[in-house]
């Protein structure tokens, strides 16, 4: 019962929220100077008829009616589906949202595979030898990991693996020319992915080591541990039973938002790689004034906050117990 209420009430306030962004956002991005009828008819185009084909496709795309007109129609088609009218691709933006969504969600979903593969583990054998060499050099990489601008790793990445070690491509999804399927698609892929996933990988796997090496170091130092210790249980359930559970909170807490913040920087990895991505798009679109596909970029990532939130709380009381969902 007080699981229903909870997720009714963020239900609300999740759709209170996005309403009231959704407003801002339009409003920031209608405010922003260029045109994108103008953008979308550059060409060669006789000046006598220049201003009247311009009038047809400002109406034709609904921009010749009121902002807050705007706003309605555009949020009422996107609860509906309909993203709206590309001016840069002269198609509509479902149509073309679609690869490079994928694409960004790949590039993102290995990141997190990797760095929870690595940073969880090390956090954890980082506590519970603190304060030891292995301890101290791990602490050194993961602040240089995490404090590094993620341009700068790229660059370093693309100079050592790229051109002195010629392994992986610079850039791209896939080898241009490339026709094969099935498994060698995969792999051809999975090559001009790994340097951007490196890349990203590095400052999270910097991060959380340390939050998951902080946590575990005040969850060792509770007195249940002491406890069940003396009771004889072995070291690894101690560890990763009692102490790794109790730990677990705030390294949700810092997981959950660095999972959010990881698609908004992917957004400069996939510039510099030239992964087709919602990244590479995003700066496409604002450059051409194609603010259909932004706006809905955008509104992808305030879906994906949002919901973020909820499972976090929710997460909490998976890992603990005595958090109720009541708020």
């Amino acid at each position: 019962m007080r699981t229903g209420r909870f997720l009714i009430k963020r239900l609300i306030y999740i759709i209170f929220v996005f309403f009231i962004i959704s407003i801002l956002m339009f409003a920031i991005y209608k405010s922003l100077p260029g045109d994108p009828v103008r953008m979308m008819m550059q060409g060669n185009i006789k000046p006598e008829v220049y201003q009247q084909q311009y009038e047809i496709t400002r109406k034709q795309l609904g921009l010749d009616q009121p902002v807050p007109v705007q706003y309605v129609k555009w949020i009422t088609n996107m609860l509906r589906g309909d993203f709206g009218y590309s001016t840069e691709y002269r198609r509509q933006v479902k149509e073309v949202i679609g690869v490079p969504m994928r694409n960004t969600v790949l590039l993102n979903l290995f990141s997190m595979i990797i760095v929870f593969l690595i940073a969880i583990p090390l956090g954890i054998a980082t506590a519970v030898k603190k304060n030891s060499i292995f301890d101290k050099l791990v602490q050194v990489v993961t602040i240089i990991g995490y404090s590094v601008p993620s341009f700068v790793i790229a660059l370093l990445a693309i100079y050592v693996f790229a051109i002195q070690l010629p392994i992986f491509p610079i850039s791209g999804v896939k080898t241009a020319g490339f026709t094969g399927t099935g498994i060698a698609a995969v792999l051809d892929m999975a090559k001009h992915m790994a340097l951007p996933v490196l890349v990203m990988s590095v400052g999270g796997i910097g991060s959380i080591t340390r939050y998951v090496r902080a946590s575990m170091i005040d969850a060792l130092r509770m007195d249940y541990i002491k406890t069940a210790r003396s009771k004889g249980l072995r070291e690894k359930v101690v560890i990763y039973v009692h102490a790794f559970r109790n730990a677990l909170i705030p390294i949700v807490t810092v997981t959950t938002w660095w999972l959010i913040g990881l698609f908004g920087g992917s957004i400069v990895i996939e510039s510099i790689f030239l992964w087709d991505g919602l990244g590479k798009m995003m700066i496409s679109g604002l450059n051409q004034r194609d603010f259909a596909v932004v706006l809905a970029m955008q509104m992808f990532y305030v879906i994906l906050s949002l919901t973020g939130n909820v499972l976090m709380d929710i997460a909490y009381t998976l890992v603990d117990p005595r958090v109720k969902l009541e708020n």
